[in-house]
């Protein structure tokens, strides 16, 4: 059931809801994970809301890559009942509208390097990804709503009536802490405390550099750094739980997933002070922010392991409860972007000021 056609002036969410069917257009370009973990967990915890959503990979390199998907987005849909289509990153955005044609809304969530940029170095973006943060800008008239990961993204945001700031949501059943009976020692023991550094070695925006320097410095000599990358997100849970500290160096994100996830398992972290992580971090003992000084990384790294003690553990797990940034209330507040954009309204935002990082 389409219910943008004849849709009644007087309306009831809870109808919407019940009938909503939504159709994710995403990159399929990714080597390792296909459809990449948490846009295919997102979509299953909007089924748990009551919504059907189908999955299109787009699988093309460069710009005209992602418009000649549109072409053949439009004939996918031809016969096809879809209510709203939520594209994931920018080029995926026009994608979507090419698609669409003006018959179907589209729900547009930036990603961080779509709307500010690939970042090589602190405060050093990478010249041709400017192209997607123009994109960007161009995108917005277009689109029924967009939905940034953390308020440094949305500053990219000029159409600020469409604008929600709704991070991704952590699955609590698999982020979780684990007691030593239930781990199954994906790392050998070497006696040393564990450093864990899952992104990619060789991307400069992910800064291993730094990592590598921060354990290198003196007093933490009984300091391993692990870096597995790439790991299966089934595995991501284990490590964050046998792991003594996990050290995200970026020089931008938006809502990295990864910390929410660390402090879901009670994961000592210390991470530069990107996108949202220093309001998801907050005050919790044991998780830290650091500047790209491997000396100040480093402290903070000693002061983590210190404070967290024998158990070795954070509190972090009741900070994401506290900040609603579990996967279902998650899901419920998408929802709520996706009955305002099928009634084409904007009356209020869905996002209370507390779940919105002041910085």
């Amino acid at each position: 059931m389409n219910l943008k056609k004849g849709f009644p002036k007087v309306f009831y969410y809870h109808d919407i809801l019940n009938y909503m069917r939504v159709l994710f257009v995403c990159s399929g370009n990714n080597k390792d994970f296909g459809i990449v973990p948490f846009i295919k967990d997102q979509g299953e915890s909007l089924k748990s809301e009551g919504v059907t959503v189908d999955y299109y990979p787009v699988v093309g390199k460069g710009l005209m890559g992602y418009v000649k998907a549109g072409f053949r987005l439009r004939r996918f849909l031809h016969g096809k009942q879809y209510d709203l289509i939520h594209a994931h990153f920018t080029y995926c955005g026009w994608t979507a509208l090419i698609g669409a044609g003006r018959k179907i809304p589209v729900v547009l969530s930036l990603m961080g390097t779509d709307a500010n940029g690939e970042y090589k170095g602190n405060n050093k973006v990478v010249l041709k990804s400017k192209l997607s943060s123009l994109l960007t800008w161009l995108i917005q008239p277009f689109v029924s709503a967009i939905i940034s990961k953390s308020v440094n993204i949305s500053a990219s945001v000029y159409r600020r009536q469409k604008s929600f700031i709704i991070p991704n949501g952590v699955d609590l059943q698999k982020f979780k802490p684990l007691s030593p009976e239930e781990r199954n020692g994906h790392l050998v023991a070497s006696g040393k405390i564990k450093a864990l550094f899952l992104g990619s070695r060789t991307k400069a925006g992910k800064n291993f550099p730094l990592a590598q320097a921060a354990v290198q410095q003196p007093g933490l000599e009984h300091v391993e750094l692990i870096a597995p990358y790439p790991v299966t997100h089934e595995d991501i849970p284990w490590y964050l739980n046998e792991v003594d500290v996990l050290l995200f160096p970026s020089f931008m994100e938006g809502s990295p997933n990864v910390i929410k996830e660390a402090m879901a398992c009670n994961c000592p972290i210390v991470s530069t002070d990107v996108g949202d992580v220093k309001w998801v971090l907050g005050d919790t003992p044991g998780c830290y922010t650091a500047s790209f000084d491997p000396k100040d990384f480093a402290e903070k790294i000693t002061l983590a392991l210190h404070v967290t003690g024998a158990n070795g553990r954070t509190n972090g797990r009741q900070r994401i409860i506290d900040l609603g940034l579990d996967m279902d209330t998650v899901a419920k507040r998408i929802v709520d972007v996706y009955k305002k954009s099928i009634a084409g309204s904007y009356e209020y935002s869905c996002v209370p000021e507390s779940h919105v990082n002041p910085a």
